[in-house]
């Protein structure tokens, strides 16, 4: 399903570079602009931005996805790199000094939410003629049909909005929010997404085939 994103203010502009997506992370929704075209990115700088209240995994992260970009032909550069802790939250002061270092792009990924996911296994149980003799079917059946216990499975999943921007452009060009089951360190699942987020942006034309 596609659905449509509100533009965020130009001056957090944002650009995601990945290759392969990993069976965890799926898609709800993605979007791309009506005149969206291959993104250029070999060589440009380009900057990654986890929006998150604390620093340590905000860094982990955009030190991750500055590895993504940079795997794949752009510059990666993590935003706490080149922004300031107060200077990150003043869209002006974004803006101008994103464009006074040269970035044709940027990343922006969010945590949009987290839900718990329990599914119930019941369990199997065998009632057949071959129970009338211990040494006779049963001996044989038992050891091949073996009882199935019942088991519960509970998966954390966590919801990433990603807001992908052309600062040439100025403009929005792609966005999406995904899936992912029972991510364990921020830095790996933020590459995984990467990754994946770059897949469904090959796979809708806006980055060039791997």
């Amino acid at each position: 399903m596609k659905t449509s994103f509100p533009v965020l203010p130009s001056g957090l502009a944002a650009l995601v570079v990945g290759l392969l997506a990993c069976a965890t992370t799926t898609f709800e929704s993605t979007w791309s602009a009506p005149d969206a075209r291959p993104l250029q990115l070999a060589g440009k700088k380009v900057v990654g931005l986890f929006v998150n209240k604390d620093l340590a995994s905000r860094r982990v992260a955009e030190d991750a996805m500055a590895r993504e970009i940079s795997a794949h032909g752009a510059r990666g550069v993590p935003a706490y790199a080149v922004l300031g802790d107060d200077e990150i939250k003043d869209k002006e002061t974004v803006r101008a000094k994103l464009e006074q270092l040269g970035f044709a792009g940027a990343v922006v990924m969010r945590i949009a939410g987290k839900e718990t996911q329990v599914k119930y296994q019941p369990p199997t149980v065998w009632a057949t003629p071959y129970y009338g003799s211990l040494y006779g079917g049963y001996w044989g059946y038992g050891w091949g049909h073996a009882y199935d216990p019942g088991y519960l499975s509970v998966d954390k999943i966590v919801k990433v909005e990603t807001l992908v921007y052309s600062l040439e452009r100025d403009k929005l060009v792609w966005a999406g929010v995904s899936r992912t089951v029972d991510p364990k360190q921020v830095g790996p699942f933020i590459q995984e997404l990467a990754k994946a987020v770059a897949a469904q942006m090959e796979k809708d034309g806006l980055l060039p085939k791997g």
